[in-house]
């Protein structure tokens, strides 16, 4: 498929379902780039980062819910295209949250494509995902051919969800809209592989947090097992090709539109092992990259271990301060089994062709996150700060509580005199300590103010609580 790069964009109006995202941002902007009419970006969100960006290159941003029939039909009114990116449930606590997911997931999308036929929408262009036929087992450059995988076998709710409704979407093609007599819906679906770029919010960010606690600890699977991933652009590249491919009003190719119906692997078509992969993005940020591996039943073993735990704990899995899991059964089959696709599909009846390099996309990427990284407090790991908070407290107690309140902690006052002879010398050490910190954490502060002033005060308090640890990262920083 040949045609221009603003074939059926200029003059039309777009709604991007979760536009507020990473890739609905991106797709936002490029369709601004390419004339389009009006772009409506249409998310629950209104804290997103990508607001402000997305307002100022003009954008329409609408805040609505996809799982509430009345806010999707007030966006979808008077839209040309439809891309329906809206999606819950892809990775961390989300994924055990399953009447959420089916709420966003299958009856968001029951009410885009109700809102199609309602408002006479003419091209729905569905994201979709790997997991509507991978559940864990190995697939080597697997084709459009492959079966859906049984809903009863998947491993979370996300991927059942997400299989649920890409049927929905390709069997809702060719319907008629009820607005345009003589006129259908054609729709068609795009299974992206991991995403990366800069920005990106849900899998790297999650990888960086554990490589600055120090929790980035081991490798799952073989080396020689691969995987896709695909750049941001490359992904907005294949979803417009996607909705040019859905146009049955182009001169001498009238009849069913090449894409009307079906679905379509994207990728950077270089597979590759996904530490591999990442490790130059680790290593560039100065986090330690992995060198333990393990074995994909003993990762799953702990993995189980992590959904049961969360499962009791489902009534807080949607509050800001409860931490993320280590690691869930369905990532495990991510990144530790082979499973990777062919673009010849969509390469032949598309014309897609990755426009970015895995490598450029990565040299892009990695400039991104360090740049982002020198905007931020650096933060000693997890274990430093375990070791030294503890470890002041337990002097401070030793030091000052009597010993008839110090319960099981006698043992540790009579260590701490054995080595420093008398409590009054604990006393000594725990003030001489707290003056140390205090010291530091004065340095740090000015130092930071001519340095890093945004992050002045958090310097201060880190540096008060940890000490010298706190204040190493910030002379390294000045230093650079």
């Amino acid at each position: 498929m040949h045609l221009s790069e603003n074939e059926g964009i200029e003059g039309n109006t777009f709604v991007v379902t979760g536009g507020a995202g990473f890739v609905g941002t991106a797709l936002c902007l490029e369709l601004i780039r390419r004339g389009a009419d009006e772009v409506r970006s249409f998310d629950l969100r209104n804290d997103s980062p990508w607001l402000t960006t997305l307002r100022r290159n003009g954008v329409v941003c609408i805040t609505g819910d996809v799982s509430r029939n009345e806010d999707v039909e007030k966006a979808l009114q008077g839209a040309d295209c439809v891309f329906h990116l809206a999606s819950y449930g892809m990775s961390g606590k989300e994924m055990l949250q399953a009447g959420r997911i089916d709420q966003v997931n299958i009856n968001g999308t029951c009410h885009v494509l109700e809102a199609c036929n309602k408002h006479g929408v003419r091209r729905l262009v569905y994201t979709s995902t790997y997991n509507v036929v991978y559940g864990g087992k190995e697939i080597v450059n697997g084709n459009e051919s492959l079966q859906y995988f049984p809903l009863d076998d998947h491993v979370d709710p996300y991927g059942r969800s997400k299989a649920l409704a890409e049927q929905l979407i390709l069997k809702s093609n060719g319907s008629p809209l009820k607005k345009r007599d003589g006129k259908k819906l054609y729709t068609c679906a795009i299974r992206p592989a991991a995403i990366y770029g800069p920005g990106e919010e849900r899998h790297l960010p999650r990888i960086f947090s554990l490589g600055q606690m120090g929790l980035l600890t081991f490798k799952i699977g073989e080396p020689r097992v691969k995987n896709d991933w695909v750049y941001v652009d490359n992904l907005v590249h294949a979803l417009l090709l996607a909705s040019m491919g859905l146009l049955d009003d182009i001169p001498g190719r009238e009849g069913t539109p090449v894409a009307a119906g079906q679905a379509y692997f994207i990728s950077d078509g270089a597979p590759v092992n996904s530490f591999e992969f990442l490790c130059p993005l680790i290593v560039s940020l100065e986090y330690t990259f992995p060198r333990l591996t393990i074995s994909v039943p003993t990762a799953l073993t702990i993995a189980w271990i992590f959904w049961g735990i969360y499962s009791l704990c489902y009534p807080w899995l949607n509050k800001t301060w409860f931490p993320r899991p280590l690691i869930l059964p369905a990532e495990v089959y991510k990144v530790g089994v082979t499973h990777y696709f062919s673009i010849l599909k969509a390469n032949q009846e598309l014309g897609y062709i990755p426009i970015v390099k895995p490598e450029e996309g990565m040299k892009t990427t990695i400039r991104y996150w360090k740049e982002k990284k020198k905007a931020e407090l650096d933060t000693p790991n997890i274990f430093i700060w375990l070791y030294i908070t503890l470890g002041m407290s337990l002097l401070f107690c030793v030091a000052f509580i009597p010993l008839p309140y110090l319960g099981p902690l006698k043992w540790v006052r009579w260590f701490g005199i054995l080595l420093f002879r008398s409590v009054r010398n604990l006393q000594i050490l725990f003030y001489v300590a707290t003056l140390l910190h205090v010291g530091e954490a004065i340095y740090a502060y000015f130092l930071a103010q001519r340095m890093d002033q945004a992050n002045a005060r958090g310097w201060f308090l880190q540096t008060f609580a940890l000490g010298f640890p706190s204040l190493r990262l910030l002379l390294k920083r000045a230093k650079q």
